[in-house]
């Protein structure tokens, strides 16, 4: 037994190694270099490698010649606790040497793995696998146990949905997946928790039911669905670590994908924010480019005079919010706005594309804003290694966040947008900063490298250092990671005002709600609209109030999106608005958790928010058919009740009241939404 100043065991022959807690188990076997991983239980990941691709081949610990532990110590991390690292070599003649390193804390049930390769002389990978394994099971001792995989799309462009997938199969998830058992909800969650130069990719296959044949959790990964049309960026050094990986076990795979976004946290802290909800209205589906003076302008009055006084509002202010188009506006006409707005005592917000180029070619000639006329956007846009432009994304071209055009350009805009008072700001269509490609600095060679840059340079332009007061920092189309330069993210796509968008945007809350208060402060539902978007029909007040609730059980930041000169409009916002108990939960903060999450590509329909302060419990279910109406029976043990408790129930819309015990049972009408709030009557 090997002696350690934590209560992680170890144990070593010379053929093993076992490194265990309460939770984990952790063996390497020294003889072939392979490591397993397991709960103490059923679950596992068994004889894994690290791999690394170099010199056009790839090349795992099953190629080295000796395996031996180089060091362990015990080690003391701010949020992890105590624990113990143990650093595994793995040397042969002709390779870099590799090693892998092992953290094993003693109060929690994952295990964080991270290899690094070195050299004498500068080597370069584009593909560096942390884990690799044909053994993955959830149930050893029933393999046809109904497995679920949980697929994390890399941004939130396109509509793009998170998804759950059965095997057989052929699926990667990015940055984050989870495995479960969707009746017990026991799962293992996988991902990275270091978002500085690769893009981590988790791919599962399988050709049996039930059953993972194989797992490579690898940084390198681009795709269609990170919108990269070259290859990933090259890592070079006489020393690459790859990302660090995270190994966790939970017997509720929800609480596993929290415990994630809080380990994430710990090892690089979200962006603090002081003030509460941001409440208010942002201009996009309401105008869209027909955005003028009078609309913005008379928003904010209405909300003011009408509404404010309802209860709408947090802080005794609202954002009012301009999006796209904004420069519709003559200088003249901006500053009478924001005057206006100002003297209504609401906060503007602004919009703006960072890394985006909306121009032809015949454009490219066009000077870059703050450079005095020594760069064109010809100049900063992001090329490949042959110097061509990269293909556009969403019909706009990416800009080179490393380019000294484009960082004098987020001088002036970020200047601009300071000294017009605003305090709010949406930045969209982020993801063309992260793609692979030619990058002016050449010390940054991936897209996570160049997003982080320009990130990082742009935040601290706008924090209330620089500004000399808070300002809200939101993202819009983004990837999730990294997190750390934003107060905000909307967790979907565009969302308007049907009950299919209300449908779209809760199947990103029913997988990504972990986000909130740990990686961003709050998750970003999008626009609430009310009654009608720009772009669409009218909604029916059901499917209107429907989108309303899916915002408020968000986190959330909640901002109107209608045009309000439309009567049906602003009668709704006076109506629904004015709930205070439904205004309430919305200025939490908080997120509801899903009631189920094996869900296909589809949203659960009942979600869960527990409120210990007021000894109770939310409930909010959904009825995503526009036609008929639905009967849900909801188990409160499965939401997390005593099953023999008998509770008092309100609905927060409709004022009902009465009892539930075990069950509660829901009728909805087509489209309709009840929030309901549970308190202990007796045990």
């Amino acid at each position: 037994m090997l002696t350690n100043d934590t209560a992680v065991k170890v144990q070593q022959n010379d053929a093993r190694i076992q490194v265990s807690n309460d939770h984990v188990n952790l063996e390497i076997h020294l003889e072939n270099g392979e490591v397993s991983c397991n709960d103490n239980r059923s679950c596992f990941v068994n004889h894994f490698r690290s791999a690394f691709r170099w010199q056009g081949r790839e090349y795992s610990t099953e190629h080295y010649e000796r395996h031996e532990l180089k060091s362990k110590e015990a080690i003391v991390r701010e949020g992890f606790g105590k624990g113990l690292h143990l650093v595994i070599l793995h040397q042969s003649s002709m390779l870099p040497q590799l090693e892998q390193h092992f953290y094993v804390y003693e109060s929690v049930p994952f295990v964080l793995v991270l290899s690094t390769i070195e050299s004498d002389k500068e080597i370069k990978v584009n593909r560096f696998a942390v884990v690799q394994s044909k053994q993955v099971s959830l149930n050893a001792g029933n393999q046809q146990e109904e497995l679920s995989i949980l697929r994390i799309p890399f941004d939130n462009d396109k509509w793009v949905r998170y998804t759950v997938v059965k095997p057989p199969v052929d699926v990667e998830s990015y940055e984050a997946a989870a495995l479960f058992e969707p009746d017990s909800r026991r799962g293992m969650i996988l991902g990275s928790l270091t978002h500085k130069v690769w893009k981590t990719g988790i791919r599962f296959k399988s050709e049996k039911s039930g059953h993972i044949e194989e797992l490579d959790l690898y940084g390198g990964a681009v795709s269609e669905l990170t919108r990269d049309s070259q290859p990933h960026g090259y890592v070079t050094g006489k020393i690459i670590e790859s990302p660090l990986a995270f190994i966790g076990f939970y017997e509720d795979y929800r609480d596993g994908l929290e415990a994630y976004g809080r380990a994430n946290t710990w090892m690089e802290a979200p962006l603090p924010w002081k003030g509460g909800v941001p409440v208010g209205w942002n201009s996009w589906s309401a105008a869209m480019s027909t955005l003028d003076y009078d609309l913005y302008t008379s928003t904010s009055d209405f909300l003011k005079k009408e509404v404010q006084p309802l209860g709408f509002q947090n802080e005794e202010t609202l954002y009012v919010n301009f999006d796209a188009f904004w420069d519709n506006f003559t200088p003249e006409q901006m500053k009478d706005a924001l005057d206006r707005v100002r003297q209504n005592g609401h906060r503007a917000g602004t919009y703006w594309t960072p890394f985006t180029f909306w121009g032809s070619p015949e454009q490219f000639s066009q000077v870059v804003e703050g450079t005095d006329g020594q760069y064109t956007y010809g100049d900063i846009l992001l090329r490949d290694m042959e110097g061509e432009v990269l293909p556009d994304v969403d019909g706009g071209l990416a800009i080179d966040p490393t380019h000294p055009g484009n960082l004098l350009r987020m001088d002036w805009f970020a200047n601009k947008f300071i000294s017009e008072g605003f305090e709010y700001i949406k930045l969209d269509f982020l993801a063309h900063g992260a793609l692979e490609g030619q990058h002016y600095d050449p010390e940054i060679t991936t897209g996570i490298a160049a997003y982080r840059h320009g990130m990082f340079y742009l935040q601290q332009k706008l924090s209330p250092e620089a500004t000399g007061r808070p300002f809200f920092i939101n993202l819009s189309i983004a990837p999730i990671f990294p997190y750390a330069f934003a107060h905000s993210r909307r967790i979907s796509c565009d969302v308007f005002g049907t009950l299919q968008d209300t449908e779209y945007l809760l199947n990103s809350l029913t997988h990504g709600w972990w986000m909130n208060n740990t990686l961003y402060r709050y998750n970003d539902p999008d626009h609430s609209v009310l009654y009608k978007s720009f772009n669409q029909e009218a909604t029916g007040w059901h499917e209107g109030r429907s989108r309303l609730t899916a915002s408020v059980i968000a986190g959330t930041v909640l901002l109107l999106g209608d045009d309000f000169r439309q009567a049906e409009a602003a009668e709704r916002a006076k109506d629904w608005l004015a709930n205070k108990e439904i205004m309430n939960i919305a200025r939490l903060g908080r997120t509801f958790r899903p009631l189920e999450g094996d869900c296909g590509k589809q949203a659960s329909d009942v979600f869960v928010l527990e409120s210990a302060d007021e000894k109770s419990f939310y409930l909010a279910v959904f009825n995503f058919d526009a036609a008929n109406a639905a009967h849900r029976t909801v188990s409160l043990e499965r939401a997390g009740q005593d099953a023999s408790t008998v509770y008092s129930y309100q609905d927060l819309w409709e004022g009902g009241q009465g009892e539930a015990s075990g069950h509660m049972s829901v009728t909805l009408e087509p489209a309709e939404s009840k929030m309901f709030r549970l308190t202990v009557k007796r045990s």
